[in-house]
């Protein structure tokens, strides 16, 4: 008797990955784990080895924006940009540098401003926003994590929420995991950031 057909595995990893897409571009979830376990649920799977890696949600991230927010998109992830410079330049003092969504291109609506900051002292930049009045709130650390930030700033810049994650000086020369996995996360200094801007072609409805 032959056995019954059932989906392939790897056609199930691909429907998870495209569901966790579709809820990190449209619903806001930023948490890469949270939305694959959210999507597998829905999707009914039950094998560990059925969750796709972030390296595949973020290319399904990719395909989504390009296929239904593809001119919002390019001028979205540009008024990010161009808000994290100004966000950088004023902090250059604490060695800024972008990661995350905004850095790899796949920020969605309710994306956040990822910043590094490697100061001497954390205290530093909390007394730089006390000194320039600029208001601000902590998010707590996750302390389980290898390579945590001494301390998590959150503050709007123009209506765009901005995340600084503050270092200690020794750490800035180590590579980041991922919070969302075991990937390794980019960063970039000021002036590569700049160089994205200036590279990003303009939109169709852009002047010139």
């Amino acid at each position: 008797m032959t056995r019954p057909a059932v989906p392939h595995r790897s056609n199930l990893r691909r429907e998870i990955a495209a569901l966790a897409a579709r809820m990190i571009a449209e619903d806001g979830i930023t948490d890469y784990g949270f939305a694959k376990r959210k999507a597998a649920r829905q999707l009914g799977a039950v094998n560990a080895d059925e969750l796709p890696n972030n390296a595949e949600i973020e290319s399904e991230v990719r395909i989504y924006m390009a296929v239904f927010q593809d001119e919002e998109h390019i001028e979205r992830q540009q008024v990010m940009r161009v808000a994290a410079v100004e966000v950088m330049r004023e902090l250059e003092d604490f060695r800024p540098y972008l990661t995350g969504a905004v850095l790899e291109g796949t920020a969605g609506r309710y994306s956040e401003i990822e910043i590094d900051l490697f100061p001497e002292s954390a205290k530093e930049v909390e007394i730089f926003f006390l000194n320039h009045s600029v208001a601000y709130d902590h998010r707590e650390p996750r302390r389980n994590q290898p390579e945590a930030p001494e301390a998590i700033l959150v503050f709007d810049w123009d209506d765009i929420p901005v995340k600084l994650r503050i270092y200690s000086p020794d750490v800035e020369r180590l590579h980041r995991r991922g919070a969302h996995g075991a990937r390794q996360m980019e960063r970039a200094r000021l002036s590569v950031v700049e160089a994205l801007i200036n590279e990003t072609p303009a939109t169709a409805g852009s002047p010139p």
